[in-house]
């Protein structure tokens, strides 16, 4: 006779379930308590990490804010006189096309003095007269004259448009005429 599967089994070698009837997986283990603990600890000390990190970022923006706002006053302060240097440049420019004998161009230059007192208050200085020395640093070249008198190699000839400086900081490089040695004959 035929054997059944079931029958072909030993009792207790693990292939005598029945099928659908569920099987008891060996219990997982119990972490231990110093387990338990020591994950405790790594996140207390991630936590303490995070912590630290805040308070040094904290810090680092309370030292890093006056720094800030102190540039952030500067920049607003120079634009501002730069809009008031382009007035001062519209008032010198009509005392340029007045006639000096016009009553109305000694008030304009009344104006333009009060203007200047302004600036000088607020420690702006103006760069680029005649005579002086070319400097790049001062001063933007818009033209080149040879030149075959006594007057200096790279000497200032002309002042198209002021310069100023505040400090040693320039505000608006001086436009303006340079003389040219020229080069002697051969």
């Amino acid at each position: 006779m035929p054997s059944s599967p079931a029958s072909d089994v030993e009792p207790g070698d693990g292939r005598d379930v029945e099928p659908g009837a569920e099987t008891s997986a060996p219990a997982p283990e119990q972490p231990s308590e110093p387990d338990d603990l020591t994950r405790e600890r790594q996140h207390v000390a991630e936590l303490e990490d995070r912590y630290k990190r805040a308070l040094a970022d904290l810090d680092n923006l309370r030292k890093r804010q006056p720094r800030l706002v102190e540039q952030r006053v500067g920049e607003v302060r120079e634009s501002m006189l730069l809009d008031w240097l382009a007035a001062v440049d519209s008032v010198e420019r009509a005392l340029r096309l007045e006639r000096p004998d016009d009553p109305a161009s000694e008030g304009m230059r009344a104006v333009l003095e009060q203007m200047e007192q302004i600036l000088e208050r607020q420690g702006v200085h103006r760069t680029g007269a005649v005579g002086e020395r070319f400097d790049p640093e001062l001063h933007e070249a818009i033209s080149v004259q040879p030149v075959n008198d006594d007057r200096a190699d790279h000497a200032i000839l002309d002042v198209a448009r002021s310069g100023y400086a505040t400090g040693d900081r320039v505000l608006r490089p001086a436009q303006v005429v340079v003389a040219r040695r020229a080069a002697p004959a051969s």
